[in-house]
């Protein structure tokens, strides 16, 4: 399995190696010993969920307050995407910024997103099915969504017609979310983190 640490703080993805042979193959999507080395805290699973796609599709950008926040790690089980981390946590270096992983049923890899970054995604192919695994349950009082095509955030989304749901379609700028207070703070994020951690003190 191999890892790659995304340009934006925290966000990582990971490549599994594929065992194949005439009969199929196998590989290990998730290993709580290889996450634990590059992030330095556990994963706690509280849910896990799945989404199929039409192409075109594009959902997010979906976030939830912090604390508790939700992690997410998530891969392309059938068909391909292109994953989206964005930086939304105010005071970070890269708020603003965005990173683009194409997860797919070839490579079959993964995006982990800590707690205090925005997803979302856009479907290559109909049919597109990915599946999360979630660090708390759905809390609908705390999750929010910035509008996916926001000229600020300027994604380049795959897509000539994004198809957008009513909530994402009637989502705020990223500036409006900001100024309306429903954006994570950075400090907040990384004091949040650093509590997970069994060999640091909370904060």
């Amino acid at each position: 399995m191999k890892t790659r640490e995304l340009g934006i703080e925290g966000a990582v993805e990971v490549t599994p190696q594929q065992h194949g042979d005439p009969r199929g193959l196998f590989l290990e999507w998730f290993k709580a010993e290889t996450f634990e080395g590059v992030t330095g805290h556990p994963f706690t699973l509280a849910q896990a969920n799945m989404s199929v796609s039409a192409r075109g599709v594009v959902r997010g950008v979906h976030f939830a307050d912090v604390p508790p926040g939700q992690a997410k790690w998530v891969t392309c089980v059938r068909g391909a995407v292109v994953d989206v981390v964005v930086d939304i946590r105010v005071g970070s270096p890269t708020f603003g910024q965005w990173e683009a992983v194409r997860l797919d049923d070839v490579d079959r890899r993964a995006v982990y997103l800590p707690e205090g970054l925005g997803h979302g995604f856009c479907a290559l192919t109909d049919d597109a099915t990915l599946a999360y695994l979630c660090s708390t349950g759905y809390n609908p009082a705390g999750e929010h969504t910035v509008h996916p095509l926001d000229p600020e955030l300027a994604i380049e989304w795959p897509t000539a017609v994004p198809i957008l749901s009513a909530r994402d379609e009637a989502a705020p700028s990223l500036a409006e979310a900001k100024a309306a207070g429903l954006l994570p703070d950075y400090e907040t994020c990384r004091a949040y983190l650093r509590s997970r951690k069994p060999d640091e003190p909370g904060v």
